[in-house]
C-alpha cells in the first residue's frame, strides 16, 4: 500500500457510517469526471468500439447462497486488513449480485474485465470457459463511459479528494479541501483501480463503496461500485494493465 493510503486506526475512528452518508453524494459525483474528458489516444487496436450487446448468462449449477457467502460476506469475510470489513444482511440483497461463477459468454479472452452497466454485472474471464461475476452499482443515467480501457493506477484504501469546484460550491466539502484519508467511513471504500485510454485518465474508477445496498441500483455519477468484500477479491486478481471492456 502507498504511503498516501494508508491511514491510521485513528483516523478510522473519526469517520462514522453516519458522517459517510452525508458525503456519499458528494463523493460519487467526484468520481466521475468533473469536466469534460479530454482526447485520449486511441487504443492500438480500435480507435471506437463498436456497440456491442449486453451480455447475458447465467449461474453455474449447483451454485447457492449457502455457507460460503455466508462466511464470505459476514464479519470475518476478510482478514489482513488494516480496517475493519462491514458485514454484509444477504436478505438484503439480490443474491443474483453475489460474486459467482458463470459461463463466459462475453467474448472476451481471460483476464479481461468486462462491465454490463445495464444488467448491473462486471466479469473477470477466467482461462477455463467460466467468467467471475460481480453485482455493481451504476450511474443513475446508465454509464456516462463505455468502450475499452486499461488499469493503470489500484489503490488499498484509497483517500478521497474533491475536486476544487465542488470544495468552491458545496460547503460540506469544504472541510475535505485536503483529502479525506482511506479508511471504513471513505465514500471509496477498500479499493480503487483507475481506468485509462492510452496516457490519458478517463476519470472514471471501478471501487467499493460504505453503502452496500446500493449494489445492482443505478445511484451514482458515473463509476463502477462494488461490494468491499467483492472489490477486494477483484483487486487481488486482477494486475496492473488489465483490459476493461465496458458495454454500451
Amino acid at each position: 500500500m502507498s504511503t498516501a493510503s494508508k491511514s491510521t486506526s485513528a483516523s478510522a475512528a473519526r469517520w462514522t457510517r453516519r458522517g459517510a452518508l452525508a458525503l456519499l453524494p458528494l463523493a460519487l459525483a467526484a468520481c466521475a469526471q468533473s469536466r469534460p474528458l479530454p482526447a485520449v489516444d486511441p487504443m492500438p487496436f480500435a480507435a471506437t468500439p463498436a456497440p456491442v450487446a449486453p451480455v447475458t448468462m447465467s449461474p453455474l449449477p449447483n451454485f447457492g447462497s449457502g455457507p460460503s457467502n455466508e462466511a464470505r460476506y459476514g464479519a470475518n469475510g476478510v482478514a489482513d486488513e488494516p480496517f475493519p470489513v462491514k458485514p454484509v444482511s444477504l436478505n438484503r440483497l439480490d443474491q443474483k449480485f453475489l460474486k459467482q461463477t458463470v459461463p463466459n459468454d462475453t467474448g472476451e479472452g481471460p483476464g479481461t474485465i468486462v462491465i454490463d452497466p445495464h444488467a448491473r454485472f462486471l466479469y473477470l474471464v477466467q482461462d477455463d470457459g467460466t467468467a467471475i461475476r460481480y453485482g455493481v452499482g451504476v450511474g443513475r443515467e446508465g454509464f456516462a463511459w463505455n468502450g475499452q480501457a486499461y488499469i493503470r493506477r489500484k489503490l488499498e484504501w484509497p483517500d478521497w479528494h474533491p475536486p476544487a469546484e465542488m470544495v468552491a460550491r458545496d460547503p460540506h466539502a469544504r472541510p475535505y479541501k485536503d483529502g479525506m484519508p482511506g479508511g471504513p467511513g471513505n465514500p471509496l471504500g477498500a479499493r480503487s483501480m483507475a481506468l485509462w485510454q492510452g496516457d490519458k485518465d478517463t476519470l472514471f474508477r471501478i471501487h467499493g463503496t460504505v453503502e452496500p445496498y446500493s449494489i445492482g441500483k443505478a445511484v451514482s455519477s458515473g463509476c463502477i461500485r462494488m461490494l468491499n468484500q467483492d472489490v477486494i477479491d477483484l483487486y487481488s486478481r486482477v494486475p496492473l494493465g488489465t483490459k476493461v471492456v465496458v458495454r454500451s
